[in-house]
């Protein structure tokens, strides 16, 4: 399999892309790379270049340019050239760490939807702090592609999020849930109550109701569905609340006094757990579901860990069929079928 990777998207590229990328390739002995960038950056950074094909750009698209203006224009930046390899079957999918709108743009633009998809889904795997839990994980989507949604949005988002929870996390029959305003099927507005009534109708789904944003990472669901605002809104106060937190307990221990320094010391393997369950870099990037190929969407700070982990996660999309067997499922007699269900 071959991957494009944008080596310019990032605050840390290339150097945290290259890392990231022989630290993937010494782990995978099946993938190829392709890094899109400016050579004399890039090329220094390359210790072995194993599998590693560097392909020049002259162009790189920043953090604050506009998505789709800045895609049309720069046809040879790192982002654009990524994403027509797999358009033009030369790349199996594309990730990028740099400007998030510029990645879907390319993704929806130039990779092209699936047939039977209206609009693809940018979807993140979120941890789960239920104690005991065997699986760490769950499906959240749309995260922020689409702040507009129509019902027929939020259905299609349910099976694409079901399809990647059985195929890429390994979760069988997985529970699939509507973030809401309350628990009860008859709340929210008209839009999330026709949703839920839809939801509950579908034959090949798990459907266990809503879910309250204060329990979204309780392990109640494997596979979580809202429209891109209400689902980003909640994920930012979801992420701000846990860096409050964070900024609450190291307070404590720097300002507690010996006491809390010796308790610091002898609980520092349980934070470094609750560190690595909660880090990013665990869970691998967002993916916009509802494309021909994988395309993912690292974080901007993303370091070499974060975009090995990132590799993985497209090692398992591509060997896992996850795209095809999405494909098949919305062909246009199936989304027929599923309308009259």
């Amino acid at each position: 399999m071959k991957i494009a990777v944008d080596a310019m998207g990032g605050d840390n590229a290339p150097q945290a892309i290259v890392q990231g990328v022989e630290q993937a390739r010494d782990r995978f002995k099946d993938i190829e790379f392709l890094l899109y960038g400016d050579p004399e950056q890039v090329k220094p950074l390359v210790h072995n270049d194993e599998r590693i094909s560097l392909v020049k750009t002259t162009e790189t698209i920043s953090m604050g340019e506009e998505p789709v203006r800045a895609i049309r224009h720069k046809k040879d930046s790192s982002i654009v050239r990524a994403a027509m390899a797999v358009k033009k079957g030369e790349a199996d999918a594309f990730f990028s760490a740099g400007n998030t709108g510029a990645v879907l743009a390319a993704g929806i633009f130039i990779v092209g939807r699936i047939k039977g998809i209206d609009r693809p889904g940018l979807t993140s795997v979120l941890p789960i702090t239920q104690p005991g839990s065997k699986r760490h994980g769950f499906v959240y989507l749309d995260s922020g592609a689409n702040a507009e949604s129509k019902e027929k949005n939020l259905l299609q988002f349910a099976h694409l999020g079901r399809f990647y929870a059985e195929n890429v996390l390994g979760v069988d029959h997985p529970r699939v849930a509507l973030l809401n305003n309350g628990a009860e099927a008859d709340k929210g507005d008209t839009l999330h109550k026709e949703v839920h009534a839809q939801l509950a109708q579908q034959k090949d789904l798990n459907f266990v109701g809503n879910v309250e944003s204060g329990d979204l990472l309780f392990g109640k669901a494997d596979v979580v569905v809202s429209d891109g605002w209400t689902a980003n809104a909640a994920l930012k106060a979801t992420e701000g609340t846990a860096k409050m937190f964070l900024t609450l307990i190291k307070d404590g221990i720097m300002n507690g006094g010996l006491r809390a320094k010796l308790g610091y010391l002898l609980l520092k393997p349980v934070f470094h757990h609750i560190g690595h369950l909660m880090s990013t870099s665990t869970y691998g990037g967002a993916v916009l579901l509802g494309l021909n190929a994988p395309v993912v969407k690292t974080h901007g700070a993303s370091d070499a860990k974060a975009v090995d982990k990132t590799i993985e996660q497209i090692h398992e999309m591509i060997n896992s069929h996850v795209i095809e067997k999405t494909v098949a499922y919305f062909k246009p007699k199936n989304v027929d079928n599923d309308q009259k269900n």
